[in-house]
């Protein structure tokens, strides 16, 4: 789970919360509600494939529930599994493939252990990194569409809640409640385009760049027992992806 993620929207709605005060009662509408959450929906329907829209879900529970790449763990596995290849051979990885959590890693250690060549494993991991970039930047993409629509929907409410004020004028009941909707609707969508759907897809793009890192370490790694490389130079060479802080050895 990503804490940073549920904290900063816990205390960017706490400060609004904090900042409105008494007064939450007077920031319900529901017609406003209705007009920015129900027409964003109905713009992402527009824009999108259902299949997309609806995994929309998922992809802001990701978010929230991702688990960070460990790049440091995943070294310390490779430069394991080294040693063993440099002890008993790459056919000894075969019964500690099904132990290995990560499935790109294990998908490249099979591939290895089946004898295929260096240029073909290369060759299938690198496009599978390049579709999960794709899957990655479509979901970012959908977020920062969301960010879009959802002041769009806010402003269109704006509008109409204005046209039923000037349309009402002779009648003073109605002024506030329109009003309201005009105010309302623009404070939504902003809220749910600032706090919600863009900094989401920041974070998106973040975690897509450091899963695609370890992954690169991984597919390096790969490329190294299979070259049948000295456990302390794969070591060596995977560090290189790392910051210096980050950078434990095996062997001291």
């Amino acid at each position: 789970m990503d804490l940073a993620t549920i904290i900063g929207i816990v205390v960017a709605f706490g400060l609004v919360l904090f900042a409105i005060g008494d007064a939450v009662t007077g920031f319900i509408d529901m017609n406003s509600i209705a007009i920015v959450i129900g027409g964003t929906l109905g713009v992402l329907l527009v824009a999108y494939p259902l299949a997309n829209a609806i995994g929309v879900v998922k992809i802001i529970l990701k978010t929230i529930l991702n688990k960070p790449a460990n790049g440091p763990a995943v070294v310390s596995e490779l430069v394991e599994l080294a040693q063993i290849v440099r002890k008993e051979g790459i056919l000894a990885l075969e019964s500690k493939v099904g132990d290995i959590e990560h499935q790109f890693m294990a998908k490249g250690l099979q591939m290895a252990i089946d004898g295929q060549e260096p240029s073909e494993i290369e060759d299938i991991l690198y496009m599978e990194m390049d579709k999960i970039s794709e899957r990655h930047q479509r979901g970012a993409d959908m977020l920062s569409a969301l960010g879009t629509f959802a002041p769009s929907m806010g402003m269109i409410g704006t509008l109409v809640g204005l046209v039923l004020m000037l349309a009402n004028m002779e009648d003073p009941s109605s002024i506030g409640p329109s009003m309201a909707v005009a105010l309302l609707t623009t404070f939504y969508g902003a809220l749910m385009a600032n706090i919600i759907f863009l900094p989401m897809a920041t974070k998106l793009k973040t975690r897509s760049k450091e899963e695609l890192l370890v992954h690169e370490i991984i597919l390096t790694g790969i490329q190294s027992l299979v070259a049948g490389e000295n456990p302390r130079v794969m070591e060596q060479k995977l560090h290189g992806f790392l910051p210096p802080k980050d950078r434990a050895s095996a062997f001291d």
